[in-house]
């Protein structure tokens, strides 16, 4: 398969639902945002016989980041008067009273959306009597170009620019997931980008443990592939790490952007994350090499503070797979893509915007 329409064929989607066993039940879980929006933009789950249940993971990075840090970021810009970095997934994503990075904007903040963090670079060269600073955020996949920014500032003595790193990591997650609360899963589909990065060795635990795991690409075909191959794996009585996405996928990862990474940022000791609470060893800080670009040293104020999340808002459920969209009582009434409440419905991998967009929760009924 070369092209994109051959991911999509619907005659292939179907072959490879009929060899699902029909005669054993099984709970899936996804962990990338990307992956639920593909299932609900073809209906995956419509295809899959009712034996076969998916369950939607906390792997969109702007769902799991709590209020408290789009706080502190908003505190950054506001009261040291720094010149606020960001991609445009985290502009609309609510703070503490619903206030955003949009609406702090709208207020005279000097807050700006970027595309990559080279233009963060690019406004700090260009303001050099001005602070600049990256709202770093995501998972394994977006840290490397964090890590390069670090280094390109260090080398061009760029002392006006640094980091509010909220870099996060997957396996701390599934960790979380299968300590918490008790979820049937009997497999995982793992990651594609991110494993890009990191490789496939880090989910071997969560084998070794007892779950199957596959790694998906993004396509229809991709995630029906994984699912057949995890039912096998269940079916088969063996736990393993398998690469259903050989592509684009070296077993090992990116070596050169573990190097950076490994060079640029180190563990911190807990974070909090929506839904999931503070966990420990589950994110990146900059490492002390680096602490000069380190924004949370450099304009330290005050402790940070936890918020919890809006009243009725289901996202910290929603990303744990313990709901769906629908069964939020925001969904669809207070909280829609117009004036969202929840970081579900805003951003681009969040479930809640992909139910919305796809209209897959229009012929459900909330369990």
């Amino acid at each position: 398969m070369k092209y994109a329409s051959e991911f999509r064929d619907g005659k292939l989607a179907k072959k490879i639902v009929a060899e699902c066993e029909p005669d054993r039940s099984y709970t899936l879980m996804e962990f990338c945002g990307g992956h639920t929006h593909t299932i609900a933009r073809y209906s995956l789950e419509e295809m899959l016989p009712d034996n076969i249940r998916l369950v939607h993971g906390p792997g969109c990075p702007v769902c799991v980041l709590p209020v408290g840090r789009v706080d502190s970021a908003i505190e950054l810009a506001r009261d040291h008067g720094v010149i606020l970095c960001s991609y445009g997934d985290m502009m609309r994503v609510p703070g503490s009273h619903r206030m955003s990075l949009l609406k702090a904007k709208a207020a005279e903040v000097d807050i700006r959306m970027v595309w990559l963090t080279l233009d963060a670079l690019k406004i700090a060269r260009e303001n050099p009597g001005r602070e600049v600073a990256f709202l770093a955020i995501g998972f394994e996949t977006t840290t490397p170009s964090s890590a390069m920014a670090l280094k390109i500032a260090k080398a061009e003595g760029l002392t006006n620019f640094s980091i509010f790193c909220n870099h996060v990591l997957t396996p701390a997650a599934m960790r979380a997931i299968l300590d918490g609360e008790s979820l049937p899963l009997q497999g995982i589909i793992g990651p594609g980008h991110v494993s890009a990065v990191i490789g496939i060795e880090p989910y071997q635990e969560f084998a070794d443990r007892g779950q199957a795991i596959v790694v998906a690409g993004f396509e229809p075909l991709d995630l029906l592939q994984a699912i057949l191959m995890l039912t096998r794996q269940v079916n088969e009585g063996r736990r393993r790490v398998e690469n259903a996405y050989v592509r684009a996928l070296p077993a090992v990862g990116n070596e050169k952007a573990q190097t950076v990474i490994a060079e640029t940022f180190q563990l911190r000791g807990a974070f909090e994350w929506r839904g999931l609470r503070c966990l420990p060893d589950s994110a990146m800080r900059v490492a002390d090499a680096y602490a000069d670009f380190d924004a949370e040293l450099k304009f330290s104020s005050r402790p940070y503070r936890a918020v919890p999340d809006p009243k009725s808002c289901a996202c910290a459920e929603i990303v744990r797979g313990l709901k769906r969209p629908e069964q939020c009582p925001l969904f669809g009434r207070a909280c829609t893509p117009d004036d969202p409440i929840g970081s579900c419905m805003i951003s681009s991998e969040g479930e809640c915007a992909a139910h919305w967009l796809y209209g897959q929760h229009r012929n459900k009924t909330a369990a």
